[in-house]
């Protein structure tokens, strides 16, 4: 896919240990709906058209090549990992903005939000053509994605460790696009907070009643 002629590139960013989820195997290993966590999240973006790479560690390759193809998996070392250079949600979104370096943008979402519609995204995606960041909203609350345009490449790529975009959001205004979706909320860090992903997909779906873990057709 020619990311520069199809536009910003989402870039989906899975490659944290996830410390917080207590549960049994990574997070973005867990069951969601008939896929993961992170196959959930990626199958969104697919849904949406729009291009995209997924930022991961060897271990959720597996889990990643389930929904796209190797071309798009951007591999970075574990956050344990004794590299030159520390690794972190900065490094990861270097090296996927890199990756794809001549995109007209790049969208960033994280891979433990399943929850995030198809025309969110693409709604940022809009957004990009009147900002160079672009961020989807509900009830004013800011969340995910947040998007970037292409002049803003160098700030990205030299970010590193755990440096996020806080310093970017601040330093430049941003467009706010409101969407009526509660998904760009639902980050899932723990047990609990997956749970609650989980009934939300239930309730989306009319299977209010049902089994939190039951797969339905997603």
């Amino acid at each position: 896919m020619n990311a520069a002629a199809d536009g910003p590139v989402v870039v989906v960013l899975a490659g944290g240990p996830g410390l917080r989820f207590r549960g049994d195997g990574h997070k973005l290993a867990q069951r969601f709906g008939s896929s993961t966590v992170l196959g959930s999240t990626l199958s969104q973006v697919v849904a949406a058209g729009l291009p995209l790479v997924v930022v991961t560690t060897s271990a959720l390759v597996p889990l990643a090549q389930q929904v796209v193809a190797a071309r798009d998996i951007v591999l970075v070392p574990p956050v344990d990992s004794p590299t030159r250079e520390p690794v972190g949600v900065g490094y990861s979104i270097a090296a996927g903005v890199s990756a794809r370096a001549q995109a007209r943008g790049w969208l960033l979402l994280p891979g433990d939000m399943p929850l995030v519609r198809p025309e969110t995204l693409r709604a940022v995606r809009e957004g990009l053509r009147q900002s160079a960041v672009v961020y989807a909203q509900h009830q004013g609350r800011r969340g995910h994605p947040v998007g970037f345009s292409q002049e803003l490449f160098t700030e990205l790529s030299a970010l590193s460790g755990d440096e996020g975009v806080r310093r970017l959001l601040a330093r430049y205004p941003g467009l706010g696009i409101e969407v009526d979706d509660l998904g760009l909320h639902h980050d899932i860090d723990t047990e609990a907070t997956l749970a609650a992903a989980r009934e939300h997909l239930a309730a989306t779906l009319g299977l209010v009643g049902a089994s939190a873990d039951a797969p339905p057709a997603f």
